[in-house]
């Protein structure tokens, strides 16, 4: 009887993986399945400061392009994606650039910003059934190692990642990264980055809750992790409750707290949101609490040569995290928000 109950498990598990799409064997060719994307960004940004400080201004054309081919046909598919991005500056010369948090073009050592940035890359990849690797310049994007699109161009990081989705609906991720491009200057180490090694996924186990959880080690710097739950409850007339929670905990080493905490001891952080938001047809409402503990705030992005952590400007998936973080020394945060659908009315996305 127990083999027979075997037998009919080994049977299911069988039929079930058979029946999952195989995406290297759909794959069409390098040509066939490649696509090139070409965003034009113009931005501005001013900060008029107070007290007699000489106001900041950059303001800029960029363009940011990315081709990525289509994988070979065969047991083992081979690709290659590249990477352009190129900005010409319209405004902020010498003495009105350099302001935190604008970042369009990096002072020299003359102290003027230069007058345009041009910059690229490329990275080859390798898929086996639906786990893929690749190696090269990316755009990383995990909860804890994010590139930066924020400003007029974009981080990229170079290293290798894989990307494994062998069982229906669990994704798994690993990287090990050794350089970091920074945003407002050419070349692909300008971040000065040591390494940043990075493991985990998500799952979806039913269509209602998913959840994921990931840990990264960066160099000299830090060691963090990441957990995050989803849950959504359907309810009557097109309607729907969504629960979302987010954290991470950060242990910072010692060398690296001792230099920018100026204490050793001032290296561990948590920091976590709950939110609910309330769907019905175009509107939503949503309530938040995000709540900041430990001996020091959560650290997240910037560069290593500018005293920064280096994972990247958007690694803070939190609820109140918008215009600020809300992710200082004990600090704690509510929101109540109202967003609306426009795609509804016949807006595009």
């Amino acid at each position: 009887m127990l083999k027979q109950r075997m037998s009919l498990i080994a049977l299911g598990i069988l039929s079930a993986s058979t029946a999952m799409a195989n995406d290297q064997d759909q794959s069409k060719g390098f040509v066939e399945d490649s696509h090139l994307n070409i965003a034009a960004r113009n931005a501005y940004i001013s900060r008029d400061y107070k007290n007699g400080k000489q106001d900041k201004a950059e303001w800029g054309q960029g363009f940011i392009g990315k081709f990525e081919s289509g994988f070979t046909q065969g047991t083992v598919g081979v690709g290659v994606d590249v990477i352009g991005q190129y900005a010409i500056r319209l405004d902020g010369g010498k003495g009105r650039s350099g302001a935190g948090g604008i970042d369009f073009f990096k002072q020299g050592d003359s102290g003027s910003a230069a007058d345009d940035l041009a910059k690229g890359g490329a990275a080859v990849k390798f898929r086996v059934s639906n786990t893929v690797l690749k190696y090269g310049d990316q755009f990383p994007n995990v909860p804890v190692l994010a590139y930066d699109n924020s400003r007029l161009l974009s981080e990229t990081y170079t290293g290798t990642s894989i990307v494994s989705k062998e069982i229906e609906g669990l994704q798994l991720d690993a990287g090990h990264f050794t350089k970091e491009a920074r945003k407002s200057a050419e070349g692909t180490d300008s971040g000065n980055l040591k390494s940043i090694n990075y493991l985990g996924g998500s799952y979806k186990f039913t269509e209602s809750l998913s959840a994921a959880l990931y840990a990264s080690d960066m160099e000299d710097v830090l060691k963090k992790q990441y957990v995050n739950v989803n849950y959504v409850l359907a309810l009557p007339e097109k309607q729907s409750l969504t629960f979302d929670f987010n954290g991470y905990k950060t242990k910072l080493d010692k060398s690296f707290a001792l230099q920018n905490q100026g204490d050793e001891d001032a290296r561990d952080n948590k920091i976590w949101s709950l939110g609910a938001t309330w769907a019905v047809g175009p509107h939503s409402f949503t309530v938040a609490h995000q709540r900041s503990t430990g001996d020091t705030g959560y650290l997240y992005g910037g560069y290593r040569n500018d005293g920064g952590i280096g994972d990247g400007g958007n690694t803070i998936l939190l609820a109140n995290s918008y215009w600020s973080d809300f992710n200082g020394k004990d600090e704690r945060s509510w929101q109540v928000g109202y967003g609306l659908d426009f795609s509804t009315f016949g807006v595009p996305a």
